[in-house]
């Protein structure tokens, strides 16, 4: 009998096998342009926690997904990370000069470089999630589209596009986490639906739950981010800290106060369990990534 991994165990094998499969699925750097490909894989790989692939995989858990419908899956969802992170750390957006503690990309390069570098990540994503062998056609189609919708100007693009008009402006609490619903809470549920179609095609019902689950941990992402964005270090973060505050950028820190913000990602982790009810045990590790999600501290 095969003894379940811990958690820690279970991450880190994740995160292993997406390593591997990124530097599998990105062009090698030896392929002209050489320097853009060198650039994508800087990006892309020996970084990061990769909250989204594990997502898809402990979704794709739920209903015995074949692992490596579920690697391309979370490769293509951390491809459209990688390039939005790029784009964000310009100087045209956030203007950043470090993330996962080294230099962004605009500044390891140039800023034309990280511009394309962006968009051929977003480009191989679909390339990467379109192959292999996939599930039936269908499902990979309903696959495309969401990663396509999460991505574009009702889902990720779109609440960057609020956060960027948003600029020393006073928000309410309900724009804000529309804005956060949009920008972080939309790939996140992409995560979690690419893992679960992966396996087969849900059930409104099963829909339904996994979308209240994602809800609450794309909520509950953001929330603690402003926490550590005003009380952690530049080396803790790997990126730079107290930056919101000195662009005066509207956070829930800002509008709740320190002690509710943390009381509301509590409350969204344990919206995010009860959500899971209906999967029973199976649902271990989406509830084991709520708690990190909550309770990480970078």
């Amino acid at each position: 009998m095969t003894v379940a991994l811990g958690f820690q165990d279970w991450m880190k094998d994740v995160q292993s096998t997406m390593e591997d499969a990124l530097a599998s699925f990105l062009p090698p750097s030896s392929h002209i342009p050489s320097r853009l490909h060198e650039a994508m894989r800087y990006a892309a790989l020996d970084g990061g926690k990769r909250v989204r692939p594990l997502l898809v995989f402990a979704a794709g858990e739920l209903f015995d997904a074949d692992p490596a419908v579920l690697a391309r899956a979370g490769a293509a969802v951390e491809m459209i990370h990688a390039y939005s992170l790029v784009h964000d750390d310009m100087p045209c957006m956030d203007d950043d000069a470090l993330r996962r503690g080294k230099p962004t990309v605009h500044v390891k390069y140039d800023e034309a470089t990280a511009l394309l570098v962006g968009d051929a990540l977003q480009s191989q994503a679909f390339i990467v999630l379109s192959e292999g062998d996939a599930a039936d056609a269908a499902r990979r189609l309903d696959m495309l589209r969401l990663l396509a919708r999460a991505s574009g100007s009702v889902g990720m693009c779109g609440g960057q596009a609020i956060d960027l008009d948003s600029v020393g402006m006073s928000l309410s609490l309900g724009e804000l986490e529309n804005m956060h619903r949009l920008k972080t809470g939309a790939l996140l549920r992409a995560s979690v639906l690419l893992g679960a179609l992966a396996g087969k095609r849900l059930t409104p019902d099963e829909t339904e739950s996994l979308d209240a689950y994602s809800a609450a941990i794309g909520l509950a992402f953001q929330v603690v981010d402003d926490v550590l964005d005003a009380t952690a270090d530049s080396a803790t973060l790997g990126k730079t800290a107290g930056k919101d505050a000195a662009d005066n950028k509207p956070t829930y820190v800002s509008i709740l106060g320190l002690e509710e913000s943390r009381a509301l990602a509590e409350k969204l982790r344990n919206d995010a369990h009860r959500a899971l009810a209906p999967f029973g045990d199976k649902a271990r590790r989406l509830r084991e990534l709520a708690d990190l999600i909550v309770q990480r501290k970078a």
